[in-house]
């Protein structure tokens, strides 16, 4: 009786050991920057070329009923992606090529949903 609760003990204190080791990271963010403006060293010659990378995340909500009666394929939940765009950004030519230099960045919808 006195050895599977050792056993027990011992395998619930190496448990806790590994829980209490783990990187406390929070799950969304994990291998993924937020949205910001950062240098292009591709692009950077005379001039620096910024623009903005990084990860917007998408959301979800119940669809509307007006909006499921359309529907061929009916969803209880629609999601919405946001992508990390410039809010302003001016043309810079570097090496005969034509570039947007970006000089702010945040998250909205995505250019190929707008289309």
């Amino acid at each position: 009786m006195v050895k599977p609760a050792g056993l027990s003990l011992l395998l619930l204190s190496a448990l806790l050991q590994a829980v209490e080791s783990y990187p406390n990271m929070e799950a969304p963010n994990m291998g993924c920057e937020e949205c910001s403006l950062q240098k292009n060293d591709l692009f950077t010659l005379d001039q620096p070329i910024y623009q903005c990378k990084g990860c917007c995340f998408s959301r979800a909500y119940p669809t509307p009923l007006r909006a499921m009666d359309t529907m061929l394929n009916r969803k209880n939940i629609t999601s919405e992606a946001t992508c990390c765009v410039a809010k302003h950004s001016y043309e810079v030519r570097v090496n005969e090529l034509k570039l947007r230099n970006q000089t702010e960045c945040h998250c909205s919808t995505c250019l190929h949903h707008q289309i």
